[in-house]
């Protein structure tokens, strides 16, 4: 059970004071402590709630700009390590119910999704959407210019120089079944293979192709 004293701190972080305290608790309450109680449902939710917000806030800010780069923006935004580190500004990791060791900023992101969810469920969609826009304005209105992911500014290089597809190969994985770190090597015809890490297979892609990028000279913002 999560102790009242976290559970004040975070809906004063929140904003919102629950009516069923029982939503936050197992927002909060990872699978290594309780896995019939945890956030997972909640994230599943918390995910959609998520992207239909800011899917709605990005219409709103770009109304000219094409689906293709509202859509880039949009990955952008749901991606998990921008949700840690709204969460990580919002302290949640201090607050989470899980085993020692466990949280990192991959259960940080899920966390803050199923925090969504249970905002959503306790309050309704003005709640939840009231959090999701104070939290994600500056996000949504920081860069002018639509971001490119690094693997598909990597896919758009090699395709413009005739050159094969990048290959993605897992070479590593290590760490604790429910807290997993993946390696990921990164292969481009003509170039030194790099390698990265992440909390999942894409975020170690998305990280192994940035770097090939930076090796490339390839600047992957534009």
């Amino acid at each position: 059970m999560v102790r009242a004293a976290s559970l004040d701190k975070v809906e004063g972080a929140l904003g919102h004071r629950f009516a069923d305290r029982t939503l936050l608790e197992h927002a909060l309450t990872h699978s290594s402590m309780d896995p019939g109680n945890s956030y997972e449902r909640l994230e599943f939710l918390g995910d959609r709630v998520l992207g239909l917000v800011v899917a709605q806030m990005l219409l709103e800010r770009f109304p000219d700009e094409p689906e293709g780069a509202i859509g880039r923006r949009f990955a952008a935004l749901v991606r998990a390590d921008t949700l840690a580190g709204v969460g990580n500004g919002l302290g949640v990791a201090d607050h989470v119910r899980a085993g020692p060791g466990v949280v990192n900023d991959s259960i940080v992101a899920d966390v803050v999704e199923a925090l969504i969810a249970a905002m959503f469920l306790d309050g309704g969609i003005a709640v939840a959407e009231a959090f999701i826009r104070k939290h994600w304005e500056e996000l949504v209105a920081g860069d002018p210019n639509p971001p490119r992911d690094p693997k598909t500014a990597l896919q758009e290089w090699v395709q413009a120089r005739a050159l094969g597809l990048p290959v993605y190969d897992e070479v590593g994985r290590s760490g604790p079944d429910h807290a997993p770190v993946f390696t990921v090597e990164v292969r481009v015809e003509g170039a030194e293979p790099v390698r990265a890490s992440g909390t999942n297979k894409r975020a170690a892609e998305r990280e192994a192709a940035a770097i090939m990028l930076g090796m490339l000279g390839v600047d992957s913002d534009g």
